[in-house]
């Protein structure tokens, strides 16, 4: 937690700010040095888990119908991922901070969704890792030139293929692109809905719709994911469900409810300094209390006339 001169700006020799301090980024940032740490492990984990070899689930001959799909190119690379989950949320929270002034706002937005995009990380290449589920264009990523090879006595899989393409054939289950796509468009989802009060009871359909539109762009992210034959339907459903449930908790662990009253405009335990930290000098203070009355007349014992 930042130091209360760090708060508050320099002091003067009386113990008084020297001058008001504006909240800033970096200021607010300070405060929450532990929260950006914590972001920083959750990188370091979830690179780890990239590293990790997934688990290698049996592959028997019988179950190659069903993973002999084509191979395909991603229709929404992994580079457009963090773009349309994270960017593009990030300059929707800018242009609104533009507008408002919010520096609080700004700032629990964007550690807010990096924090829902990197807990979602870590839990999509964990249960990859540990269920080892294949891609449904298995058989291509183990037996590139289409001949299949198979254990004489169990009938499991020997595949010839390149070590790197069969390792990221058992990382179906979930979808990560679609996990990342909810966490982070969900995220957005609910900012929207406070900031615009779509739950206001006034009927403005309108106001719905620009909340769901985020949704559908990872909807539509998810369906690419089976139409590339890289992911089983059940693989997109749980990656959508696990994302949007990571951005509600982090959403609500920063802002109100969007129902709530202050949902639209303040962040959760803000208080009055969410404008400005600003204190005036205890020599202001005393002189804006007014000196005693002197009564120089007789009182009654009920009261002083």
């Amino acid at each position: 937690m930042a130091s209360n001169e760090a708060m508050w700006g320099s002091t003067s020799s009386g113990g008084a700010p020297a001058a008001c301090a504006f909240p800033t980024v970096p200021r607010v940032a300070r405060s929450h040095a532990w929260d950006w740490a914590a972001l920083l492990l959750l990188v370091a984990v979830d690179a780890l888990l990239n590293v990790v070899e997934p688990f290698h689930r049996f592959v028997g001959a019988g179950m190659m119908t069903d993973l002999r799909y084509p191979m395909k190119t991603n229709t929404v690379p992994v580079w457009a991922v963090p773009v349309i989950a994270v960017i593009g949320p990030v300059v929707i929270f800018i242009i609104i901070y533009v507008r408002r002034r919010n520096v609080y706002d700004l700032h629990h937005a964007i550690l807010g969704i990096l924090f829902a995009v990197l807990i979602t990380g870590v839990l999509t290449d964990a249960i990859k890792d540990a269920v080892g589920r294949p891609r449904p264009n298995f058989f291509w990523r183990c037996f590139p030139d289409g001949k299949a090879v198979y254990d004489n006595i169990t009938t499991g899989v020997i595949c010839h293929g390149d070590p790197r393409e069969i390792k990221e054939g058992h990382k179906s289950f979930p979808s990560g692109h679609t996990s990342w796509s909810f966490a982070g468009l969900g995220f957005l989802s609910w900012y929207l809905a406070g900031k615009i009060t779509v739950f206001d009871r006034r009927g403005h359909v309108a106001k719905l719709c620009v909340v769901l539109l985020p949704l559908l762009v990872a909807a539509m992210v998810a369906i690419s994911r089976v139409d590339d034959y890289w992911h089983h339907w059940q693989d997109v459903c749980t990656g959508g469900v696990l994302g949007l449930v990571v951005a509600s908790v982090c959403y609500l662990q920063f802002f109100p409810a969007p129902s709530d009253e202050k949902g639209s405009n303040e962040r959760r335990g803000s208080g009055s300094s969410i404008w400005i930290i600003c204190r005036p000098p205890l020599t202001q203070i005393t002189d804006m209390i007014p000196p005693p009355r002197i009564y120089t007349h007789a009182c009654s014992e009920a009261r002083c006339e």
